[in-house]
């Protein structure tokens, strides 16, 4: 992969935008079948289209119906950095991940042990993965500052319900004053409208990660653009 994953995400800031991620997934325990018979590499060729400077893809099959290979095929037919969101028990789940083609992977503070996580944040790191941590509480947010995490991710939905519920960008508001200086923070989930993605900005993310709002649009393309928002002062370096 020749961008990292995290670059990506500071370019668009460089621009004075917030990064938009669009999430891959083909299946929403809370919302149900999202691609309604569409190709998922296209409307990730459709979303780099827009502009997108990084992908999601969620990989795991039983519960979000991620079919074999999704995220080489994505990342074949878009070049771009890819996170993979699956539940990353091991250190076998990261060299798949490589082998899959992604630049960065989760892993998830409330339903990883801490030591567990803290080696597997260190295998990802020494196989050239980008370990984003993802948090919930400012207990996590400190476990994650302590790693030295580079990439944080708030989910403000309840991962351990399969997000079954509403969220909202409340947890971002509550827990970004907490992210540790020089980290480049996400708001996960949640966010459906502008106004949403203006608050998790205003409150400094780096970027926000949309999967739902953007399956579920009627038109997905113009849904993106209108949720790459300002961030704030900065110059565009983009051709």
């Amino acid at each position: 992969m020749s961008t990292r994953f995290s670059d990506a995400l500071v370019h668009e800031n460089a621009c004075g935008k917030v990064a938009v991620i669009p999430d891959i997934k083909c299946v929403s325990p809370k919302d149900g079948d999202l691609l309604l018979g569409r190709d998922p590499v296209e409307i990730a060729k459709l979303l780099a289209h827009c502009g997108a400077p990084a992908l999601s893809v969620v990989t795991e099959q039983e519960r979000f119906g991620a079919p074999p290979g999704l995220l080489r095929a994505v990342a074949d037919a878009t070049g771009l950095p890819i996170l993979r969101k699956d539940f990353i028990a091991d250190e076998s789940d990261l060299e798949e991940t490589v082998k899959m083609g992604a630049a960065a992977v989760l892993l998830i503070c409330s339903l990883t042990d801490k030591k567990i996580l803290a080696g597997l944040f260190k295998c990802a790191v020494r196989l050239g993965l980008e370990p984003l941590v993802e948090v919930c509480t400012a207990e996590e947010m400190a476990f994650a500052s302590g790693l030295g995490a580079r990439l944080i991710g708030i989910n403000n939905k309840d991962i351990a319900t399969l997000e079954l519920d509403d969220g909202g960008v409340s947890r971002t508001l509550a827990l970004a004053t907490s992210a540790p200086k020089g980290a480049i923070f996400i708001s996960e989930s949640g966010i459906f409208t502008p106004e949403d993605a203006r608050l998790a900005a205003a409150a400094g993310a780096n970027a926000v990660l949309v999967g739902t709002a953007l399956l579920r649009a009627d038109d997905t393309a113009a849904t993106y653009r209108s949720l790459r928002v300002e961030r704030g002062m900065g110059s565009c370096v983009r051709s």
